[in-house]
């Protein structure tokens, strides 16, 4: 039987967790993060146990919110967004922990983020345990420069190389369907790379390949800061910032797979939520004005697109 090293796991999910923050730390340059490390009593939360850190930080000179949470929970069953896709796990125990982040920068020229990996492992005594990854990151922004998502793609198609030819365009492309928001038939941003249920190449396959994720999301992200952060806006830019921040939120509580099994298994709310943006705005049947740059951002980046082939 394969050793399926859940410790080994938990000490990359914390590390990383830490390693995230330093460096959102350090391009911030002014705050830092809140410590809220919490414990679940499974007599309180229906049967629900375990452990997290959170870490928020708040009003900083380039992030106006950035989370970055740990969360390690077991259930005595599997909530019903999971058996719902997955009958076989009915009537199991379940074992979570990942890392998962978002990013809601002040400059509107500077694109939201979101990354998360995650180890699941469902256990009934006398039965095999059913186990697999998931994760990837994305980039949702307002005012999209092509070589910024071309260098988040390039990122993403240079770790995925060595796990296989077909990789990037796999989780590229799975990225792309599962961001999308039907009612509004667009994309939530220019994508990056989704995956989940992943475990076929075997235990330290798969957990090398949601290292190489993890260990991505820096190197994708922070060059896109640090060339767009200083750039100057006005309330026209920040107006339509808050305004598309409002389909990250319709996003996140009408179809995020995440944000519905946390909040199903009785996990804490706050942490869950901790991905909403401090400010939004809605408006009733908005257009952007023709050949705007806000019009751009819907006719050019809202949907799947090949980011490696650019002339």
């Amino acid at each position: 039987m394969e050793l399926v090293d859940k410790h080994q796991v938990k000490q990359y999910l914390l590390a990383l967790q830490q390693q995230i923050c330093e460096a959102l730390e350090q391009a911030d340059g002014q705050q830092r993060f809140f410590h809220d490390d919490w414990l679940r009593d499974p007599a309180e939360h229906r049967g629900l146990s375990g452990e997290g850190r959170t870490r928020v930080l708040t009003g900083g000179a380039v992030f106006e919110q950035a989370g970055v949470n740990f969360s390690h929970v077991t259930g005595e069953q599997m909530p019903a967004s999971a058996t719902a896709q997955r009958p076989e796990l009915a009537g199991r125990s379940f074992e979570a922990m990942g890392v998962s982040l978002v990013i809601h920068p002040n400059n509107p020229y500077v694109p939201t983020s979101h990354a998360n990996v995650r180890f699941f492992i469902a256990e009934k005594p006398g039965e095999e345990a059913i186990w697999w990854f998931g994760g990837g990151f994305d980039l949702t922004p307002y005012y999209p420069f092509e070589e910024d998502c071309v260098h988040w793609h390039q990122v993403a198609a240079d770790l995925c190389q060595p796990f296989g030819e077909q990789r990037y365009a796999e989780f590229k492309r799975w990225c792309d369907d599962y961001f999308f928001l039907k009612h509004r038939n667009e994309t939530r941003g220019v994508g990056g790379l989704f995956f989940d249920d992943l475990n076929q190449d075997g235990f330290a396959q798969c957990f090398a390949f949601t290292q190489a994720v993890g260990n991505g999301f820096l190197p994708a992200y922070l060059p896109i800061v640090e060339r767009r952060k200083a750039l100057s806006y006005g309330e026209r830019e920040r107006d339509f910032q808050l305004y598309r921040r409002g389909r990250y939120v319709e996003f996140n509580l009408v179809y995020d797979r995440g944000t519905l099994f946390g909040l199903q298994s009785g996990g804490r709310t706050e942490s869950i939520l901790m991905s909403m943006p401090p400010l939004v705005k809605w408006r009733y049947d908005w257009n952007p004005e023709p050949d705007s740059p806000e019009a751009r951002l819907y006719s050019d980046y809202l949907r799947p697109r090949d980011w490696l082939t650019i002339d």
